[in-house]
């Protein structure tokens, strides 16, 4: 049996990760099956992660220049040490710069002021002095201020630059359209003009709904400053993002075989149109992984007889070549009757992030329950999340599941009307970065009851899980 199990993992580890051979100057792509031998004669479901993996920009090659605008909210809210950190923060982004880049300033309170139109950068100086003469006052106009970046940009907007707003904002949009709906749309619309936003919530009270929506939307970062002596370090911490982008316009496209249903995606928004799922990714950094995850409902088979699950396309603008890519891969699966030749062949990594994924859902919908008022109902779902964690964090010998289920039960303890306005900040955050890989910000994780944090990633210990089945 044991001979079997080795046949049956060696002809699909052939048949599903058959992506092209990728050059050093290439983006990587891994697809791959979460259970590649599943229960033969029986209908089930599955996880396919498509992953796409930055190459490492060569030290000899000039970075990809950047149309950057830096929108800061100069609202009564920031006086005082507030608007200064933002300022120096501003300032200090600027001087990484170099005259091959492009930049604008825009500033907003009631109104929206472009403290520095669009212009290549040969004076930092000036530059910088504009911004260090910013004063707060009055209410805050984020949507117009957003809005006029995006203006900014598109005067010098093309495909061989990185064209992004980075926003910094400590208050709730008052002043034209607030909703994070609004502001959704109006990300989702940049996204289609390779404009992507960084939303940065400064302290307690500004929308974490409305800077994701904003933030995810359009393919940018979201970042939770909870005091404002982090606003430098979290500033150059972006700015490392966006100084080290190797692809952007990434299309991936999913051709799901005849019989096999798509289901959902998880990791990143995507449209399924019958046998067709598409999604896209504004940009993709150095040396960084992007991925999602399709869960699938695989028909019952018989054993011993291959089954084609995908063909995954991938296109891209190459930044370093100046080339356009298509990267190529496909997934199928087998049938067996043993459990034990399934449990071997388990892909450990590709079920870990398919469980995480799942969860993650289900800690979104706990905070719509809190959102509601029905505190026992979050709770309980939350408490059933960590059980469901545990479950596979031990099956799977998995410490980020395993901090998961810690971080789900931390949360069940801090719902009360003292501790929510923090709380559903830090949850919001780490939904949006298990979401989007997004691997910064302000909030470190510690297993306390003080504050969740992020999880850190560990390498599984062989699984004996045997499906997904949840």
């Amino acid at each position: 049996m044991r001979r079997i199990g080795k046949t049956i993992a060696a002809a699909v580890a052939l048949s599903t990760c058959l992506s092209a051979p990728t050059k050093a100057s290439q983006v990587a792509l891994s697809v791959a099956m979460s259970n590649p031998v599943l229960k033969s004669d029986e209908k089930q479901t599955a996880f396919l992660k498509v992953g796409l993996n930055g190459f490492k920009m060569p030290v000899t090659s000039r970075r990809v220049p950047v149309n950057v605008a830096l929108v800061l909210d100069k609202s009564g809210s920031m006086k005082g040490r507030k608007i200064a950190e933002a300022k120096q923060a501003a300032i200090q982004a600027v001087r990484r710069l170099n005259a091959d880049d492009i930049v604008s300033v825009v500033v907003y309170d009631s109104t929206v002021e472009v403290l520095v139109p669009s212009t290549k950068l040969t004076d930092k100086d000036a530059v910088c002095r504009k911004i260090s003469q910013v004063q707060p006052g009055g209410r805050t106009a984020l949507f117009a201020g957003v809005s006029k970046a995006a203006a900014e940009l598109r005067k010098f907007i093309d495909r061989d630059h990185v064209n992004r707003i980075v926003l910094l904002s400590d208050g709730m949009a008052n002043i034209g359209p607030s909703a994070p709906s609004e502001l959704g749309s109006l990300g989702a619309s940049l996204k289609k003009e390779n404009i992507s936003v960084t939303a940065m919530g400064l302290g307690l009270d500004y929308n974490e709904d409305l800077m994701v929506n904003l933030a995810s939307n359009s393919g940018g970062n979201h970042v939770f400053i909870e005091d404002e002596t982090q606003i430098a370090a979290l500033f150059n911490k972006e700015f490392n993002t966006v100084l080290s982008v190797v692809a952007q316009e990434v299309s991936i496209t999913i051709e799901v075989a005849k019989g096999v249903r798509p289901v959902r995606v998880f990791g990143n928004q995507a449209e399924i149109n019958g046998q067709k799922v598409v999604a896209t990714l504004t940009q993709l950094y150095s040396e960084q992984e992007k991925f999602l995850v399709l869960e699938v409902d695989v028909p019952a088979s018989p054993e011993g007889k291959p089954l084609d699950i995908a063909q995954v396309n991938v296109d891209y603008d190459n930044m370093l070549t100046r080339a356009s890519d298509r990267l190529t891969g496909k997934a199928s699966v087998n049938f067996s009757s043993s459990d034990k030749v399934i449990a071997s062949c388990v892909n450990n990594e590709v079920l870990e992030a398919g469980v995480l994924l799942f969860a993650n859902e289900r800690n979104k919908a706990a905070t719509i329950l809190r959102d509601k008022g029905d505190i026992k109902a979050a709770r309980r779902m939350l408490l059933q999340n960590a059980d469901y964690l545990k479950r596979y964090a031990a099956d799977l010998g998995s410490l980020q599941l395993d901090a998961a289920c810690n971080l789900n039960t931390i949360q069940s303890r801090n719902l009360e009307d003292v501790r929510w306005t923090r709380f559903r900040k830090g949850m919001v955050l780490e939904q949006y970065r298990a979401d989007t890989q997004q691997t910064y910000g302000a909030v470190d994780l510690k297993p306390s009851n003080q504050y969740p944090g992020t999880p850190q990633s560990a390498s599984p210990q062989p699984a004996q899980k045997k499906s997904t089945r949840k």
